[in-house]
C-alpha cells in the first residue's frame, strides 16, 4: 500500500476529538466487519478509546519509513482486534476508506489477522494469543541494550489472553531486564469467546499480579480519556520497571444492544444493526490524525567490527558438534556486531556460553522459558539483528506455536537444538528430541540442518547466518570423529558422498551421528564384497534432489535411510520427498529409525537397541529383499 503524503497536522487534541476518534474507531470497526461478513467488532471497540489517546498524544511512528530504527513499535497481540488497528490506519491517512472495507477480502493486504507479509506496518503476526507481549520483550531488549535508542513498545493485549503461561514468561523476563520502555495494555473487557474470563474485571488481581512479576501496574477505566491518558504519561515515567495498564472496557461499547453483551465474539453485524448501532455512535465521523514521527536517532555503534579466526578441527581427532556450533558463534560475532545469542538456561551444553564468554553484552539469558526465548528472538529478529537461540531439541516442542507464527511474521531466525535422539544417553527418553526433524521441517519455508562433523557444522552456521526465515541446525552430545578437512566445502541444500564405486548394490542415506555408525558398517560390509553408497545428508531441507535420484538410479533403485529420530516425518520421508515428483524413478525405501520408546542406556546400547547401529545397517543391508 502506498503512503498517502498529504496528510495534514491535526489541530490540537483536544479530548472532545478523542472522544470522536474513539467513536470512529468503533465506526470503522463495525464497518469494515460488516462488509466482510465476519470478523471481531466488540473486542476491537473495547480498546477504541486506549488507541485514540495513544495514536494522538503518546504514539511516535513514521508511516513512510515504518523502519526507522526509533520508531515505536505497536503490537496488536489480540491480533483479531486487527479491525481497531486498520481503523487507525486509515485515521491516520494511510489507508483510504475503500481499501478499509476490504477487510478479509481476497487479496487484501487487510487479512484477518495482522500479517507483515502484506502489511508493511504489521511488525509481527498475530492471531495465535500471548505471543505478542513475549515479542515486545525481544524489541525493548534490542532498543535498550543493543541500539540504545529510546522508542517504547506498546503491546495491546486481551484479558482472555492473560492465561496464557507465555504472557507470564514475558512478565518475568521484562521485569529482570528492567524494560521500562515496554508498556502493557491490558484490554479487560470481561468477555471471551464464550463468556466470562476467568478473572472479569477484577483489575486488583491483575494489578497484583504484574506487580508479583515486578511490574509498575496502573488500574484505570478505559473509557474515560483523563484516565487514560494520564496513565500512559505515569508510563512513561518509569525508569526501571515496564508498566502494565489494566483498563477495565466495555466489549461493544458505544452501542446499546452490544455493550457488555454475550454472544457478540467474532460475530459480525447485519446491515440493519450497522444501521443502528451507527446511528449510536453518531456517524459520520470524520477525524484524521497527524501520528508524531520520532527524532530520527540512529542505532548506537558499540562495537567495532574485529577478525575471530574460524574453528577449525584436525582430521584424527574427535569434537561434539554442539561445540563447534559455539566456537562458530564467537568467530560469526566478531565480524557481525549486530549479531545476538540467546538460551534457555542450557548454554553450558549447548555451548552457546562460548559467545557469552566473549561478547556479554549481545548474549541473552532466558531461563528456562522456552515461549520467550523464542519471543524475544522473534523481536531481535524483525528488528533487523542477526538473532541465534539455543536450548536442548526436545524442549524447543514446547515452543513450536511460536516458531510456526514466526514463520507467518515472515521472521528471520536460527535456531539450534542440542541433545537430540537416543543417542545422549542415561538421561532417558524426555530429553531425547525425536520428533525435532519433522517439527522443523513442517515450517513454511524453513531450513534444517543436521552436520555430522564439526567442520562441517562450523559452515553450515555460517551460512545461517545469511539465510533467511526459520533455520534449524540440530546437534549432537557426543564428541565424534572428525570427518571432514576444514577446507571442504558445504553448502545449504547439499550432500556428501562418502561411499562410492560402480559395484555400489544400494544407497545408505545417513545424517548426524548415524553418518557415523553408516560408515562403520559401509567398510565392514566392503570387506565382505558388498559395495554400497553412503550420503551424508546434512542439509534435510532442503535436500540434495539431484544426489538422491543419481543415487538411486545407479545403485538399483534401493535406499536405506538411518536416523536418531522416529520414522515419521525425518530423513526417510525428506528422502521419498525428494522423488514424490518423479514417480517413474520411486526407490525402494526402508527407513531405520527409533520405532520403540527408549530408556536409559549408553549410547551404543540404545542406538543397538534402536536399530539405527552400525550392526543394524549391515543386518538391512544383507536381508535378501535389499539385495
Amino acid at each position: 500500500m502506498a503512503v498517502p503524503t498529504n496528510v495534514s497536522q491535526s489541530p490540537e487534541i483536544t479530548n472532545e476529538t478523542l472522544r470522536q476518534l474513539g467513536a470512529q474507531l468503533r465506526i470503522d470497526s463495525i464497518r469494515c466487519t460488516t462488509a466482510a461478513g465476519s470478523g471481531h467488532p466488540t473486542s476491537s471497540m473495547s480498546a477504541a478509546d486506549l488507541m485514540a489517546v495513544l495514536m494522538s498524544r503518546y504514539l511516535k511512528y513514521d508511516w513512510q519509513n515504518p523502519h526507522q530504527p526509533n520508531n515505536d513499535r505497536l503490537i496488536f497481540s489480540k491480533g483479531h482486534a486487527c479491525p481497531l488497528l486498520y481503523s487507525m490506519y486509515k485515521a491516520a491517512g494511510v489507508i483510504t476508506d475503500s481499501q478499509l472495507l476490504q477487510l478479509r477480502k481476497m487479496g487484501s493486504p487487510l487479512q484477518g489477522h495482522p500479517n507483515p507479509h502484506v502489511l508493511q506496518w504489521v511488525d509481527v503476526a498475530t492471531g495465535s494469543l500471548g505471543q505478542g507481549l513475549p515479542i515486545g520483550v525481544g524489541m525493548a531488549l534490542n532498543g535498550k541494550y543493543i541500539d540504545q535508542l529510546p522508542y517504547r513498545v506498546w503491546v495491546l493485549l486481551g484479558d482472555s489472553e492473560m492465561a496464557e503461561g507465555s504472557v507470564w514468561e514475558a512478565f518475568d523476563k521484562a521485569s529482570h531486564y528492567k524494560l521500562n520502555r515496554l508498556i502493557a495494555i491490558v484490554d479487560m473487557n470481561r468477555l471471551g469467546q464464550r463468556g466470562e474470563t476467568d478473572l472479569g474485571w477484577n483489575s486488583a488481581a491483575y494489578a497484583a499480579r504484574a506487580r508479583a512479576f515486578g511490574w509498575h501496574a496502573i488500574e484505570l477505566n478505559g473509557h474515560d480519556l483523563t484516565e487514560i491518558d494520564q496513565a500512559y504519561a505515569q508510563a512513561l515515567r518509569q525508569t526501571e520497571k515496564p508498566t502494565c495498564l489494566v483498563a477495565r472496557t466495555e466489549k461493544g461499547h458505544g452501542v446499546s444492544f452490544l455493550a457488555n453483551k454475550e454472544g457478540w465474539h467474532g460475530k459480525a453485524l447485519n446491515a440493519d444493526e450497522q444501521t443502528k448501532a451507527l446511528a449510536e455512535l453518531g456517524a459520520p465521523i470524520s477525524v484524521t490524525v497527524a501520528v508524531a514521527k520520532p527524532d530520527e536517532s540512529t542505532p548506537a555503534k558499540l562495537w567495532a567490527k574485529q577478525t575471530v579466526k574460524a574453528p577449525a578441527y584436525a582430521l584424527g581427532t574427535k569434537e561434539a558438534t554442539r561445540k563447534a556450533y559455539g566456537d562458530a558463534l564467537v568467530a560469526l560475532g566478531g565480524e557481525h556486531t549486530d549479531m545476538v545469542v540467546l538460551d534457555a538456561e542450557v548454554s553450558n551444553s549447548t555451548h552457546a556460553d562460548e559467545f557469552k564468554k566473549a561478547y556479554p553484552n549481545r548474549f541473552f539469558e532466558m531461563f528456562i522459558s522456552e515461549q520467550q526465548l523464542l519471543g524475544a528472538t522473534v523481536g531481535f529478529g524483525v528488528l533487523g539483528k542477526k538473532a541465534f537461540a539455543s536450548t536442548f531439541a526436545a524442549f524447543l516442542t514446547r515452543a513450536f506455536d511460536q516458531i510456526r507464527m514466526a514463520a507467518i511474521s515472515n521472521a528471520t531466525i536460527r535456531l539450534a537444538g542440542s541433545h537430540a535422539g537416543v543417542s545422549i544417553g542415561a538421561d532417558g527418553p524426555s530429553q531425547m528430541a525425536l520428533e525435532d526433524l519433522a517439527m522443523m521441517r513442517a515450517v513454511f519455508e524453513s531450513t534444517v540442518l543436521y552436520p555430522s562433523d564439526p567442520n562441517q557444522t562450523v559452515q553450515l552456521v555460517n551460512q545461517m547466518a545469511g539465510q533467511k526465515g526459520i533455520s534449524y541446525l540440530r546437534t549432537t552430545r557426543e564428541k565424534l570423529p572428525v570427518l571432514y578437512a576444514a577446507s571442504e566445502k558445504f553448502t545449504i541444500g547439499g550432500s556428501k558422498v562418502l561411499r562410492q564405486s560402480n559395484q555400489d548394490r544400494l544407497t545408505v542415506v545417513a545424517a548426524g551421528i548415524t553418518v557415523h555408525e553408516a560408515i562403520k558398517a559401509c567398510d565392514e560390509l566392503a570387506k565382505t564384497g558388498i559395495k554400497v553408497r553412503l550420503i551424508d545428508l546434512y542439509s534435510v531441507k532442503p535436500v540434495d534432489k539431484a544426489a538422491l535420484r543419481q543415487a538411486a538410479a545407479e545403485t538399483g533403485g534401493r535406499i536405506i535411510t538411518v536416523e536418531d529420530h522416529w520414522p515419521e516425518g525425518g530423513i526417510g520421508d525428506a528422502v521419498l520427498e525428494a522423488f514424490a515428483t518423479d514417480k517413474s524413478a520411486l526407490p525402494h525405501v526402508v527407513k531405520l529409525a527409533v520405532c520403540g520408546m527408549p530408556g536409559s542406556g549408553t549410547p551404543a546400547e540404545l542406538m543397538a537397541a534402536a536399530g539405527i547401529d552400525s550392526t543394524a545397517i549391515i543386518k538391512a543391508v544383507k536381508q535378501g529383499e535389499i539385495i
